[in-house]
């Protein structure tokens, strides 16, 4: 074996520089992800306009899927190689994310509903909180994705189906003057999640009707410009089944729309607007409508956030010229365009109209940079405002509009200036208004206070169940070598004498078998690298999560069979070599992933985050003492004193074994306050508020007391493990090519060459 010998050092050289050179690209990455962060925070695009990707850092492995996976650019990054949201702003709710990721770590949630007034309070099951039989679907819940719209259409005509099973329904018929008995349903808007909801419904045989103010069905989708791509992703309309494309062009969506419902003959009326509902003393709701007043028995409101069309307020907004929408830029030509707003759909009208020919535009917008654009768009206006194509007046507001021109006022900040643009047409995109006051008007409350608790998001990764049949692997191997341990309890040297050995020895059919076994299973675990990868992953069937599970799976499994072909031995040889490696990459795959769930890493700034934590624990202390209760400072108390244990020590594994042992300490002791909170009578929403919040201030105060070193554990540990495992790798590949150009020469000479193990 003197040429392995005599190319060891240059193996070893080539793995080390190869290292270096992807760690120094790692650190390039870094800067360039940290600095971008960075950017998007001093603009305020950080910040999610509803949904947003809610990363679980202690279940996040750094595999990087949910970046590849998300169709808007910028929305996440790797940081200190873990996931972050860099640009929140930009998630529009697909959820491709959450999917991807191989752990769960990562769910698809509103932002923080504390201060949310903007949101009315809802059941999961979408019914208002104090308004029985009321239900809010689609963009006007807080979720604005066209999916999602559809899944709470059809939720709740399924939740009024069961209220109709248990209270005895028989779906009568309707008058909408009021005449006979109430309908079952009432939807309004025939948007997405609406006209889900009237496929539904009318699937399970309800009285409804659907009433949509436009003339044509679409909803707020119907008001987007012409041509413009609608992502969908994978959507299924009840009685129609799943939409065969990702992406539709409006037109193509609306008409698919259109067709279901002359297909199903849905009972949808266009051109009725409901004016307000209130409910009768028998819980029934009166909708007035511009055509008469309908009954019913559950309102279903799929209103859309938009509602009306937000107004600047200047002299001269009212003159023909100023429009609200934009439905095809080809109609202005040879124009002098003023575009106001700086939202995607503001800067979308700006390009589309850029883009034909004679106009000139001027995009007027009230903050000093773009915020909240999706990347796509905000590098198209980027690039023409480089181009000369438009001009955007950044700080700008409309002071007054003429018939020729409009007067802008600079610098609303600061010093103001003004400045007059000759102009022929005005768009504004100011937002809308939502309907929430039709919607306090009938009941319906939008107090945070009012809000139930969230649901606890299940992110179960898999890995509990590969762990389970690893269970029963290990338990039926003990029982293996409990049968056979005459065997395998003798010296190796004196094995060939027993009547057994011809078959249990690494090259008997026992031993054999499991050493193929072993690299089958080496082939499998290492296909996983293959299913992250972009370019052909996609080629492999199933979930990257199953993949995992599956990694996990083969690789611990096949040290179980390694140790059956060897007959439970080890010697210094190849096979013996490759067995210590694959034991060290097993051991240091699961000391990472267990040191990434324990201290998650996040960007720079925690220490601003522990602060605000404790902060907020100090408010809630001295609330707690005014009402005569000490609760809230005992564990403010408790859980300084779990803090402040584990720092200072001298030695950075000394640091690291407090560290674990305080973590065993935490939980203890929580259990301890909230069985003497409960004891108390302090409420229990109040107990698991308080130490949600202390468990959050513990954690968070150790990733910044110990963050750079745990860093630098952790950007090192996992090339670590994927060098050990190369070399493993290589170890393999040499014991399978040795054994094989031996194996004629009987068990003496191949035992002599590599101690039998692989």
């Amino acid at each position: 074996m003197s040429w392995f010998l005599a190319t060891t050092p240059a193996l070893v050289i080539a793995l080390v520089v190869l290292a270096l050179l992807r760690r120094r690209d790692e650190l390039r990455s870094f800067a360039r992800n940290h600095r971008e962060r960075a950017e998007a925070k001093e603009k305020g695009s950080h910040k999610a306009r509803l949904q947003y990707p809610d990363i679980n850092l202690s279940q996040c492995i750094g595999c990087g899927t949910c970046i590849r996976a998300c169709p808007e650019e910028g929305v996440l990054t790797l940081l200190h190689g873990q996931a972050v949201v860099v640009h929140g702003a930009r998630c529009v709710g697909h959820g491709r994310c959450a999917d991807a990721c191989p752990t769960a770590g990562i769910a698809l949630t509103l932002g923080d509903l504390g201060d949310r007034k903007d949101l009315p309070a809802l059941e999961e099951d979408l019914e208002a909180v104090n308004v029985p039989g009321l239900f809010v679907a689609g963009e006007l819940s807080g979720f604005a994705l066209v999916r999602t719209a559809v899944t709470h259409g059809t939720a709740v005509a399924d939740a009024v189906a069961r209220r109709r099973s248990h209270n005895g329904a028989n779906g009568s018929h309707h008058d909408s003057n009021g005449g006979e008995q109430p309908l079952e349903l009432l939807i309004v808007g025939s948007g997405p999640a609406g006209l889900a909801c009237s496929l539904r419904a009318k699937e399970l045989g309800l009285g409804f009707v659907t009433i949509e103010q436009e003339e044509r069905l679409g909803g707020t989708v119907a008001g987007y410009p012409r041509r413009k791509m609608v992502m969908t992703q994978p959507v299924h309309l009840p009685l129609h089944g799943k939409l065969p494309k990702l992406t539709y062009q409006k037109e193509e969506l609306i008409d698919i729309w259109e067709d279901v419902s002359k297909v199903n003959d849905l009972p949808i009326r266009t051109g009725v607007r409901m004016i307000d509902f209130q409910r009768n003393s028998h819980g029934e709701f009166i909708v007035t409508t511009t055509q008469g007043t309908i009954r019913a028995k559950n309102l279903c409101l799929a209103l859309g956030r938009r509602g009306t069309p937000r107004k600047l307020g200047a002299p001269g907004e009212e003159l023909p010229k100023v429009a609200y929408s934009l439905l095809d830029t080809k109609s202005y030509q040879g124009r002098r365009m003023l575009v106001v707003g700086g939202g995607d759909s503001a800067i979308e009208a700006a390009l589309g109209l850029a883009d034909q020919p004679g106009n000139q535009v001027t995009l007027s917008y009230r903050k000093g940079a773009f915020n909240r654009l999706k990347s796509r768009n905000e590098k198209r206006i980027q690039q023409a405002i480089q181009q000369n194509r438009l001009e955007a007046v950044f700080d700008s507001e409309v002071e007054q509009i003429e018939t020729d021109k409009v007067r802008l006022r600079i610098g609303v900040n600061g010093e103001a200036q003004r400045r007059e643009v000759d102009n022929d047409e005005v768009f504004v995109f100011a937002g809308g208004i939502p309907p929430f006051s039709l919607l306090e008007d009938g009941g319906v409350s939008f107090n945070p206070e009012d809000r139930p608790e969230p649901a606890e998001v299940a992110r179960g990764s898999g890995v509990l169940t590969a762990l389970l049949m690893l269970l029963f692997c290990a338990a039926t191997m003990f029982g293996w070598a409990m049968w056979y341990r005459s065997y395998y309890n003798i010296p190796v040297l004196v094995r060939a004498a027993s009547p057994e050995h011809a078959w249990l020895r690494p090259a008997g059919p026992v031993g054999l078998t499991f050493g193929v076994l072993a690299c089958v299973l080496f082939v499998c675990n290492l296909a996983y690298l293959v299913k992250r990868s972009p370019r052909w992953g996609r080629w492999l069937p199933g979930t990257l999560r199953q993949w995992l599970s599956g990694h996990i799976f083969t690789g611990l499994l096949a040290f179980l069979c390694v140790m059956l072909h060897a007959g439970f031995t080890m010697r210094d040889a190849v096979g013996g070599h490759a067995f210590v490696a694959l034991a060290i990459v097993i051991a240091t795959g699961s000391i990472g992933r267990y040191l990434y769930a324990f201290v998650p890493r996040a960007a720079n700034g925690r220490a601003v985050d522990l602060d605000d934590l404790r902060s907020q624990l100090a408010t809630l202390s001295a609330e707690w003492d005014r009402n005569g209760r000490g609760f809230g400072a005992k564990v403010h108390d408790q859980v300084d004193a779990l803090i402040h244990s584990g720092r200072w020590r001298p030695s950075f594994f000394v640091r690291l074994f407090v560290m674990l042992v305080g973590q065993v300490r935490l939980q203890y002791t929580l259990r301890q306050l909230r069985a003497e909170g409960l004891r108390d009578d302090v409420p229990r929403n109040e107990v698991r508020r308080i130490l949600i919040l202390a468990r959050r201030a513990y954690r968070m105060s150790l990733m910044v007391a110990h963050y750079e070193e745990i860093r630098a554990v952790l950007s090192s540990w996992r090339y670590f493990h994927r060098w050990l495992a190369v070399l493993m790798v290589l170890l393999t590949v040499i014991h399978v090519v040795t054994a094989v150009r031996y194996a004629d020469l009987g068990w003496a000479s191949f035992s002599m060459v590599d101690g039998g193990l692989p």
